[in-house]
């Protein structure tokens, strides 16, 4: 396939001549690891069907990962074909990483709770030739719906399934009776070539293909390094997925790119994971707040403190104070606050020597060689304190859009708009406080919907919680709260209402309507999907 990186075209001569990209990609790092440390664990693989562990050096790792590709060329996969894999973070996740470098392919991870529909969309937007995923996971038939999926596609060549039992299965095809020593004569991946295709989460509808090179996940990756001040003997918990891009750049790249050790968990299970990280002296993982409260809930409830674990990177939603500073009694924790999306991997990071004081209040600030800008609508920049569009010039954004170039777009002075809302402090770090199109206007008056969450949040009773506008032939829009109980609590409109009025919240803010629900329709990595709730709020408006 021929892929349009549109997003290089303004700035690539500026990155090249500051020397921001390192020109090299996963096989460098992972070669130089083998032949330094060939007998260093690389992975270390705990799955919750099986009582023991796998260790695997990277000696190992490097023979697996030669049979892979050497199977791969086997079933026609050529450079710049797509490989897409649907799996947990197994260590055949790894291989096929390494694999597809190896021939110059490109990896397409999926979130493994993606089902047919956008399966069927994403298998055909990225013309992938082959499909890999478990036989079963989590009590789901993955086997028999890979397979009935090949059907309607037609350039979906094979299906193979890791753990299957018939002629498909990956021992089979991918490892069985191959000489990782006959690797046919192949480009492998070069530093520019396309090495990511990760879909976007779908938040606002039709998902999107984002397209990364190595120079682009490497910068990113170095500057993380850089940072946080990890080192190849920081031994890494991989718990969140690797489908996502935080999972994908910090705990499946890194630890290859450092020839450090990754400790792979495959279900989260926040007393297991502690059980593990003791007994793998595991000192830094990364993942989002609801696996760092389970911890530290683990942790208060008896569950001994991992004595190595001393730094973890939180991404995907605020943390509350609370939360640091349980962290931080409990076990001992540095939580560094992180901000990024798919299109960028990790821009913004706080700062180890200062995550008491600022992770609880900020989404850190930027990391190396990146700027930030707060600006209003004509992107002119807002002062310290004022909400508006978060724009951001990076040296790893990503290539552009798959097949989509028309919306790979940077303005005349090279900023993108990350369809972020934020504010910046006097220091520059920075606070997300909605998104773009989480804007509702009511009489004129913008509502801070992401405030407005956070203080239900705080709420008692409350699991979760989204807002969204509902329309309103007077004021414009309404608000309305979806909001998921925690178990055995209520929730009422005028409780709602006075709590309100106990946190001094301005009235124009307040949500006009309340819906309790049973969960929030979200996408595959967890993101609360709000135009599915828009669509459901607009029964409750008379516009």
């Amino acid at each position: 396939m021929k892929f349009d990186l549109v997003m290089f075209a303004s700035r690539e001569a500026e990155i090249r001549a500051r020397g921001l990209w390192s020109n090299k990609t996963i096989q460098s790092y992972f070669d130089q690891a083998v032949k330094t440390t060939p007998d260093k664990i690389a992975v270390v693989e705990y799955r919750l069907d099986r009582a023991e562990p796998r260790r695997i050096t990277y000696r190992q790792l490097d023979e697996e990962a030669r049979r892979i590709a050497v199977s791969l060329t086997a079933l026609g996969v050529r450079r710049q074909d797509v490989v897409s894999f649907q799996l947990p973070n197994w260590w055949e996740f790894i291989g096929l990483l390494l694999a597809c470098a190896r021939i110059g392919a490109v990896a397409n991870p999926l979130m493994h709770i993606l089902r047919e529909h956008e399966l069927k969309f994403m298998l055909d937007l990225a013309e992938s030739k082959v499909f890999i995923v478990p036989k079963s996971f989590r009590g789901f038939d993955y086997q028999s719906m890979a397979r009935g999926l090949k059907a309607s596609l037609p350039k979906l060549d094979h299906v193979v399934v890791v753990d299957g039992d018939g002629d498909d299965s990956f021992d089979r095809v991918l490892l069985k009776d191959r000489d990782a020593s006959k690797l046919p004569a192949c480009e492998p991946l070069q530093p520019d070539d396309v090495v990511l295709v990760m879909y976007t989460s779908g938040t606002t509808g039709e998902p999107k293909g984002v397209m990364h090179t190595s120079n682009t996940v490497f910068a990113s990756a170095d500057a993380i390094v850089e940072r946080l001040g990890l080192t190849p003997d920081d031994i890494v918990l991989a718990a969140s997925p690797f489908s996502h891009l935080t999972g994908w750049v910090v705990l499946a790249t890194i630890p290859l790119m450092l020839g450090s050790t990754a400790v792979l968990q495959d279900i989260w299970e926040g007393r297991r994971a502690l059980e593990i990280m003791t007994k793998e002296r595991v000192g830094f993982s990364a993942a989002s707040t609801p696996f760092l409260h389970d911890m530290c809930n683990g942790v208060a409830a008896g569950v001994p403190q991992p004595p190595n674990f001393r730094l973890f990177l939180c991404a995907g939603a605020p943390i509350p104070p609370t939360l640091i500073e349980q962290a931080r009694d409990t076990m001992n924790l540095t939580v560094c606050s992180c901000w990024g999306m798919t299109e960028v991997a990790a821009a913004s990071l706080t700062e180890p020597h200062r995550a008491a004081e600022k992770s609880s209040v900020s989404d850190g600030c930027p990391l190396p060689n990146v700027e930030l800008m707060v600006a209003d609508e004509s992107g002119n920049e807002l002062p310290f304190g004022e909400t508006g569009r978060l724009l951001i010039k990076v040296p790893w954004l990503f290539g552009g859009y798959l097949k989509r170039p028309g919306l790979s777009t940077l303005d005349e002075k090279g900023w993108f708009d990350t369809g972020d809302l934020a504010y910046a402090d006097a220091e520059g770090y920075i606070r997300i406080n909605g998104r773009t199109k989480d804007v509702i206007i009511r009489g004129g008056e913008n509502i801070p919907v992401m405030t407005v969450e956070h203080l239900l949040y705080k709420h008692p009773s409350v699991a979760s919680v989204a807002i969204v506008p509902y329309p309103d032939s007077r004021m414009g829009e309404r608000a309305c709260a979806f909001i998921v109980l925690k178990p055995g609590k209520t929730l009422t409109f005028d409780e709602m209402t006075k709590y309100f009025d106990e946190v001094k919240l301005t009235k124009q803010y307040r949500p006009e309507r309340l819906e309790i629900v049973t969960e929030l329709p979200s996408t595959a990595s967890g993101k609360i999907q709000k135009f599915r709730l828009r669509e459901m709020a607009k029964r409750f408006g008379d516009a």
